[in-house]
């Protein structure tokens, strides 16, 4: 069985679940696109994630300039307004009657291609929208369990060729890195940053507890994080000591507890790097408090949004 930080609880919902692409609907199985489509031709295209809680889409004001800002960075005129790409989410869950512990997955691509290329020139067509809302609950088996992490020989890119804070589709670099993790038996991959030091994995950030204190990269290197973001935030919140410093794998290794932050799945542990127990080797007393800072912040959040 696949274990890692997107395990969810089996949902026959999403079976029936209806896809958008481009104004319409289709259903799981018929929901295609052109194969002269720019992001499966040469992965160009960008893409956001958001979490549906009790009727909220959490941080969504975060997620949207994290889209808007990588369609400036990789010059691609969206052909539509935050409060409008906003409605078609909304339009999206109501048609799947979606209220809770939904991933709605967001993708723009910078359209159909006349012919197999990178020249943005060519594209013949508008941006293609695509919109997948899918019944997902992180699993508490696997957050308890926590991973297990392997350091992968692919570095982090340097924000001069492929800014590691650009959510594109060209992920290849990170699917390589995390083949090799697999190959060495571990659930997912760390990531190094040109330097050496500790930047992310390969599809999480990396956070690692030492005597009390918090320590994540410099974030230079690493994924532009909306719940690595928001672990700092807490940690600010109730006076944690959280350091974004370089930091190298003999750090790591010397950990008290170390975890990772991702949307799906919050805070989960990791219970080994490349071999080596970290700490106790189970779900630290420091990490399950972030956890609860962080549950209490999507709780304001969604009281904030429903006064």
């Amino acid at each position: 069985m696949v274990h890692g930080t997107h395990n969810a609880e089996a949902d026959d919902r999403n079976n029936h679940v209806k896809i958008f692409i481009n104004g319409s609907f289709y259903h799981r199985e018929d929901a295609k696109i052109s194969v002269f489509d720019s992001g499966y031709l040469v992965g160009d295209g960008i893409w956001e994630a958001l979490r549906l809680h009790k009727g909220v889409l959490v941080f969504l004001d975060e997620h949207l300039n994290r889209m808007w800002t990588a369609a400036a960075t990789v010059g691609m005129q969206l052909p539509f307004s935050k409060k409008e790409l906003t409605q078609t989410i909304w339009n999206v869950l109501k048609e799947n009657q979606m209220n809770d512990h939904v991933h709605v997955r967001i993708m723009i691509t910078r359209g159909i291609k006349k012919t197999p290329s990178q020249d943005p020139r060519l594209t013949i067509s508008g941006p293609n929208l695509v919109i997948i809302p899918e019944y997902k609950k992180a699993s508490e088996e696997s957050k308890h369990k926590g991973i297990t992490l392997f350091t992968s020989s692919i570095r982090r890119g340097s924000p001069d060729y492929l800014d590691p804070k650009l959510n594109c589709h060209s992920k290849l670099h990170e699917v390589q890195a995390l083949i090799q993790a697999i190959e060495a038996g571990a659930d997912e991959a760390l990531m190094l940053d040109v330097n050496g030091f500790v930047s992310t994995c390969n599809a999480t950030n990396f956070f690692m507890v030492k005597d009390g204190e918090v320590w994540t990269s410099t974030g230079q290197y690493c994924m532009n994080g909306i719940t690595r973001a928001k672990v700092i935030e807490a940690c600010q919140k109730h006076q944690i000591v959280c350091h974004q410093k370089n930091f190298s794998l003999f750090d790591v290794y010397g950990a008290d507890e170390a975890f990772v932050t991702g949307t799906f799945g919050g805070l989960t542990p990791v219970t080994k790097v490349d071999g080596r127990t970290i700490g106790s080797g189970t779900y630290g007393e420091k990490t399950k408090t972030l956890s609860q800072l962080y549950q209490n912040l999507i709780t304001e959040a969604i009281q904030d949004a429903t006064r």
